[in-house]
């Protein structure tokens, strides 16, 4: 089969056109892993195939993988170029440099197609006379902006026409002086359309202007004596006055223009754009790409650009980069077909163009150290590497347990073990308990309790000689670490139990909430790690998973019926097989009579879950 797909690929590879255009590559099962564009399709992709060793080993991991290949043919160099970047985004391929995330980058949109617009975020651009600006990696940022500009100007918050010829009650926000209220008709379209376009002039940055407006409005209404008009247009006037002062930072002459940085790493990348309006800083934003076959900066700086303006609501005039990039005409004519005016593309090298470049290049470079270590945070074994430094281990705690108590008002309780395997959860291998020896609400000798009958039988295997030999039943395998959710008592409680049962050597710790220090035996003092430590982080994500197990299961014991409800308890039993098991033996007393086998024979049950079954049937029964 294989060599199939191999005489298939060379095959294509010779019918290959000497025209503009797009190729795909492919995997095995015909997933486009890369999308690349071409001046000469014939030249470009044949150049995969010939000479490996000339290949970057990443890029030589890429070729290995390709199984097949697609091509489609364009006009000019322009029109393969936006194809590209159009494939890019639907597929969003394995190989091809791409910004992290960027599905879900929102805009803000401003419906200037109505008498009386609103603004809200959006998710993509559409051709719809709507005024967009973005896009924003940051979406929290985005909404913030929102919640300023209906404070500074009051817009309509509701969706839908508005009729002024019906008018209608006015709603909270006319009262509070956070709407013009264009439903009750007070407002003329021409007076709420002055409003709209001093709400782009703020977005644009261009708060001078804006400033200059609002002062003769002021002027006009105090002449006027409309003075709550002329008060209400003064603390406009502050507050876009306070703004625009920790925005000035002048930094060129007067004009628009996108500053672009880029700093790389061997796998991804950062890109900070600083927006300059009017010769003002106005905004700033950083952009995390992947960088997955290790491209030089001027390719990761072309596709960043690629990536970005295909979807920019604006595009300045001019554009100026870090560095110079490759087919640096070809993207000045498609940002100028995209824009309707030229772009021009440029690398200062002096000045203050050049002092913002430096700027936005330290942007980019701290950005870029921030997501190496957000990087070595998620991974788990970095993580597990530090906990076994913190806590002083001989080797990474590769399998660790942990351990919660769940109740209700003090009645129902019930505990939680979940289990992580070098840094990732196992639900698998989760199990619940329910507290039988405590009547009234006691954590710690709940705790003994659960440890002791998790660890009873381990130690029944160990005498069996078969401890650490079933990879199915989580009981039978012994913990790295184990984290007990809670303080000084909790894990001395652990300790209790795991001594009685024989086990000295597991290491044990607690965790508490709040302050979020660690508790360990023959340590008076708590150990603090910082917030951003991995090794806390993992712990942390432990713990609250045992805690969420443990109240899942206490509000399941709620809400679930009286009759057979234990039988949820047990691994692979569900409602279906609960009900099945209630038909054939009719309570819980015959089950507890009956066989592996019997059980097994039950309609929808197997020889697995039977043998669990039976397990907590006898156990529940002592």
């Amino acid at each position: 089969m294989k060599k199939k797909s191999e005489e298939l690929l060379s095959e294509k590879l010779k019918l290959l056109p000497h025209r503009p255009g797009v190729y795909l590559m492919k995997d095995e099962r015909g997933k486009i892993i890369y999308v690349g564009k071409a001046v000469n399709l014939r030249q470009r992709v044949r150049s995969y195939f010939q000479s490996p060793q000339n290949l970057t080993p990443k890029v030589r991991a890429l070729v290995e993988k390709i199984s097949d290949l697609d091509y489609t043919v364009t006009d000019t160099e322009v029109e393969a170029l936006i194809l590209e970047s159009n494939l890019i985004k639907e597929y969003r391929p394995r190989y091809n440099i791409n910004l992290k995330d960027d599905k879900h980058y929102p805009y803000l949109r401003v419906t200037v197609q109505e008498e009386f617009p609103r603004i809200h975020v959006a998710r993509r651009v559409e051709k719809d006379g709507a005024r967009y600006f973005g896009p924003y990696p940051n979406a929290g940022a985005v909404k913030e902006t929102i919640r300023l500009i209906r404070r500074l100007f009051p817009l309509r918050h509701c969706r839908g026409p508005i009729n002024p010829g019906k008018a209608k009650r006015p709603c909270l926000n006319r009262h509070i002086d956070r709407c013009l209220a264009p439903c009750t008709g007070t407002v003329s379209p021409a007076e709420y359309r002055r409003l709209v376009d001093e709400v782009l002039l703020f977005l644009e940055g261009k708060q001078d202007k804006l400033l200059h407006d609002l002062k003769l409005r002021m002027q006009e209404a105090a002449e006027k004596l409309e003075f709550e008009k002329a008060a209400r247009l003064r603390d406009q006037y502050r507050s876009v006055s306070a703004i625009a002062e920790r925005q000035k930072i002048a930094v060129t002459t007067g004009g628009d223009r996108d500053i672009v940085a880029i700093a790389a790493a061997e796998d991804f990348a950062c890109a900070q754009l600083f927006a300059v309006r009017s010769g003002k800083l106005t905004g700033r934003e950083h952009f995390i790409l992947t960088n997955p076959t290790g491209e030089a900066v001027p390719e990761v700086l072309k596709a960043f650009l690629h990536r970005y303006y295909a979807h920019a609501a604006e595009i300045p005039p001019e554009i100026l980069l870090s560095t110079e990039v490759p087919e640096k005409e070809l993207l000045q004519d498609w940002l100028q077909q995209r824009r309707g005016l030229r772009v021009r593309l440029h690398v200062p090298k002096r000045g203050a163009k050049k002092e913002l470049m430096r700027l936005a290049l330290d942007n980019a470079q701290i950005f870029l150290e921030q997501e190496k270590l957000h990087a070595q945070a998620r991974n788990p074994l970095v993580a597990l590497e530090l906990l076994a430094k913190e806590l002083q281990l001989e080797s990474p705690p590769l399998r660790i347990e942990g351990y919660d108590i769940s109740h209700f008002q003090g009645e129902g309780t019930v505990a939680s073990m979940v289990v992580f395997e070098n840094g990732v959860k196992r639900p698998a291998e989760y199990r619940r308990f329910r507290i039988r020896s405590v009547e009234k609400p006691d954590d710690y000798a709940a705790m003994r309790e659960v440890i002791n009958r998790r660890f009873a039988r381990l130690a029944a295997a160990r005498k069996e000689g078969t401890e650490n030999v079933s990879i199915e039943d989580p009981f039978l395998l012994v913990p790295d670490l184990i984290l007990i959710d809670g303080g000084r008592g909790q894990l001395n409680a652990a300790l209790q139990a795991l001594t009685a049962q024989g086990y000295t050597m597991i290491p044990v710790i607690s965790l508490a909430e709040e302050e979020e220090i660690v508790f360990r035996p023959e340590h008076l003092e708590p150990l603090r790690l910082p917030k951003t430590s991995p090794a806390l982080q993992l712990l942390q994500r432990v713990r609250d998973e045992a805690h969420r197990y443990a109240i899942t299961q206490q509000r399941q014991q709620r809400s679930r019926p009286a009759r057979g409800s234990l039988l949820l308890d047990v691994p692979g039993i569900g409602e279906k097989r609960r009900k099945a098991l209630l038909q054939t033996f009719g309570s819980l007393s015959a089950m507890r009579k009956a066989s592996v086998e019997e059980l097994a024979a039950v309609p929808g049950m197997n020889l697995r879950t039977a043998a669990a079954l039976y397990e907590f049937l006898q156990e529940d029964n002592g």
